[in-house]
């Protein structure tokens, strides 16, 4: 170790020792100084105050503030030895047992009742009752003599304020205590990256003080100053990169494509059955006037599900075509690719079917491009795309390869674009000679700082309407473990829609037997519970059981696509009732006769997730209805999500509620790049008046110094919390 001064750059190795380094770079990804001095504390407990144990989930790796209450001994049954059970209580009327087994007296007489502690571990339960079985702990005060409290960690809780920081098994939150004070003794800060009129105008924290403070803070009023100050740099650093990118995007050429009177577009309007809602024309009209421009449109075009966005991509597609381009749609599953063709010919009619017997005078060809084309189909389909005779072109990411190329690609749409990694939605871009239009579309409704922040250099269009003819959907909860009734009455009430002529989906959160897919979530945890329902086992016990008699159809990942294309026409049809699914059915699928889903361990899905499957039902005339089937008990924060849903079908609401659930890194693209997000402490949701100041202050500096030439600390600082794989994900959305 030494006492040196040292940097962001200093290996903690120097600082904190070789065992203790190394620990701290495999469980919790530490390596330099700036990195230790940047793992910001998760929460503060206050000695005196209670954490609200009552709330702590089982399967939780926990750090809690408690004291001890009482201790008991007793011989373990099935081995030698004794168990000590410590009961700890955080004043709140809540308790939790920590259980230590072996021969312990030394520990009995150091957990005496009284005596305060930090007591970390996973929390299980036994009997009903939550507990941490062997927990690391480090008492509080009165030095103690036990191996867990060492006075040197003592120390780091002096003040009235305790930092609790995101920890792991091998290295609980003293250790990293007492390594941040190790390196902020000799800790020389860098450069201040905030411009000094900045910092005044905003009435911010300087750097160095910020980051003592919110590791040993001062005062409550000193904590907020600090982190107020610390997410200022998050929201800045985040806006100012997508600031630049949207100025470097806005010099970039592009060909423009004008509408054309009298042209296809012109013609699919007046053949279309039904009239465009007052949201369809007015983005419509968004979209002609970017797409006629001559730099490249990059605009996001959310709805909620059955808004009709398909139909506004169409219009843009047609007014390439008619401009002499191309217009590719990507779809994230052949499922979805089948279906917006079989659409899309569909709605364009004769417009759509060029050389074909009964076409119209000007009409283009629409191509479908999937990973399971036979080889001859294939190079038709091809030659097709690359001659230019095929006006619009759908696929998978099988666009992406090599062999497809295209005449002159002038429209690039996106289809639920989360599904979609960076380096695909680039790959496609690349197969214009230019820059071409980028559409990106999606269903799940975006909160507007979320939009701000992610999407920030895309222009928004929200679809807000749903056409006309569209059903109500009824949601309920069904809970089995409580209430295995209800569940016999969801069935039963299955059978009395298909009965009148109806069909259904049964929704499973697994494939069933094989190796995982994209689909299919791990489960949840591993305190017990059973894995997660499949569509393989469930189908035949439906089958065999409440369903016996219906036709039963099942559709995943997992099957070839001709077979997957094969079920999901028979199910269109209606020579298939009851459609067992996993979330493949999630995006796109349009079967107006599908009144009834029922989702299986509706807890083992997300928020957006839930709504985007009930948008499934009630596509036509009839009413929808969604049963969301699930073990969770009342009260339990999985139970209260379900009914959150089943309370509301505003996607926008949801979609909060989504985000509170959610860490801010994934929203950020922390797990899409797979490294670890360096914006810690930044809420989208309670943050929005600042993210809104940050963008402001952004494009003030971005017009005068668009590279930040003049500011080479403040880029400094934004490479490091925005690095450059987390930019092409904020920039491509």
């Amino acid at each position: 170790m030494t006492s040196e001064p040292c940097t962001v750059d200093t290996p903690l190795k120097k600082l904190v020792g070789e065992k203790t380094a190394k620990a701290l770079a495999s469980h919790l990804d530490l390596h330099t100084a700036g990195d230790l001095v940047y793992h910001f504390p998760r929460r503060y407990d206050e000695r005196g105050e209670h954490t609200d144990i009552r709330s702590l989930d089982v399967g939780e790796q926990v750090t809690v503030l408690a004291q001890v209450q009482r201790t008991a001994v007793r011989p373990m049954r099935q081995r030698r030895g004794n168990l000590l059970e410590v009961t700890v209580g955080d004043g709140s009327g809540g308790t939790l047992t920590l259980t230590f087994f072996g021969n312990q007296a030394w520990r009995e007489r150091e957990l005496r009742p009284g005596r305060w502690g930090l007591f970390a571990g996973k929390v299980t339960e036994f009997r009903g009752k939550r507990q941490l079985n062997g927990p690391e702990y480090v008492l509080l005060g009165e030095g103690g003599d036990g191996e867990a409290a060492a006075s040197e960690e003592i120390e780091e809780f002096a003040g009235a304020l305790i930092p609790v920081y995101p920890a792991a098994a091998a290295v609980p939150t003293w250790v990293i205590a007492r390594c941040v004070r190790v390196v902020l003794d000799t800790f020389t800060p860098p450069e201040d990256p905030l411009p000094a009129t900045l910092r005044a105008s905003r009435k911010l924290a300087g750097i160095d003080v910020a980051l003592r403070e919110i590791h040993r803070p001062s005062s409550k009023e000193a904590l907020y100053r600090a982190r107020r100050r610390l997410k200022w740099d998050e929201a800045f650093a985040v806006q100012l990169t997508l600031v630049q990118r949207k100025h470097r995007a806005a010099a970039w050429p592009a060909r423009p494509r004008p509408a054309k009177p009298g042209g296809l577009l012109d013609a699919f309007d007046a053949r279309l059955p039904y009239e465009l809602t007052p949201g369809q024309r007015d983005v419509g009209v968004e979209i002609a006037a970017d797409l006629a421009t001559a730099h490249p449109m990059h605009r996001l075009l959310q709805g909620e599900v059955g808004s009709g966005k398909t139909v506004v991509a169409l219009r843009a597609m047609l007014q390439v075509v008619d401009a002499g381009g191309q217009a590719a749609l990507l779809a994230p599953t052949e499922v979805l690719a089948a279906q917006h063709h079989r659409g899309i010919l569909e709605l364009l009619g004769p417009l759509g079917r060029a050389g074909e017997l009964g076409a119209a005078d000007d009409a283009t060809r629409v191509e479908l491009v999937t990973g399971s084309l036979g080889a001859a189909a294939r190079r038709r389909a091809l030659a097709e795309v690359a001659s230019g005779a095929a006006g619009i072109v759908l696929g998978t990411h099988a666009l992406l390869y090599e062999g497809v190329d295209f005449a002159d690609l002038g429209l690039v749409v996106v289809d639920e674009q989360h599904r979609f990694g960076v380096e695909q939605r680039d790959a496609l871009r690349a197969k214009a000679d230019q820059p071409p239009h980028v559409l990106v579309m999606t269903a799940t409704p975006i909160p507007r700082t979320v939009a701000m922040t992610v999407y920030g250099d895309l222009e928004t269009s929200t679809l807000s309407q749903l056409p006309q003819g569209r059903s109500p959907i009824a949601s309920h909860v069904v809970p089995a473990a409580e209430k295995p009734a209800f569940l016999d009455r969801a069935w039963r009430r299955l059978r009395e829609e298909v009965a009148a002529g109806h069909q259904a989906y049964v929704v499973c959160p697994r494939i069933g037997e094989g190796p995982a897919s994209e689909e299919e979530p791990p489960p949840v945890d591993d305190n017990g519970r059973r894995p997660p329902m499949a569509v393989t086992e469930v189908a035949p016990l439906l089958a065999e059981g409440p369903l016996h008699g219906l036709r039963i159809g099942v559709l995943h990942g997992r099957l070839p696509a001709d077979e997957k294309d094969a079920v999901m026409r028979s199910f269109a049809a209606g020579d298939v009732d009851v459609l067992v699914a996993t979330t493949v059915v999630e995006v796109g699928v349009n079967v107006p006769n599908a009144t009834v889903m029922i989702v299986l361990d509706a807890d083992r899905f997300g928020v957006s997730q839930l709504h985007q499957l009930r948008g499934r039902v009630g596509r036509g005339s009839a009413p929808g209805l969604c049963l969301l089937v699930t073990e969770a008990l009342e009260g339990a924060s999985a139970r209260e999500r379900l009914d959150a849903v089943a309370s509301t079908t505003d996607g926008f609401k949801l979609a909060e509620l989504d985000l509170e659930q959610r860490r801010e890194g994934d929203v950020l693209g922390a797990t899409q790049s797979g490294r670890r997000s360096h914006l810690r402490l930044l809420s989208l949701l309670r943050d929005a008046e600042m993210i809104r100041d940050a963008r402001a202050e952004a494009i003030a500096l971005v017009e005068e110094d668009p590279e930040l030439a003049r500011h080479p600390a403040l880029a400094a600082s934004v490479a490091a919390l925005v690095d450059e794989e987390r930019a092409e994900y904020l920039e491509k959305g």
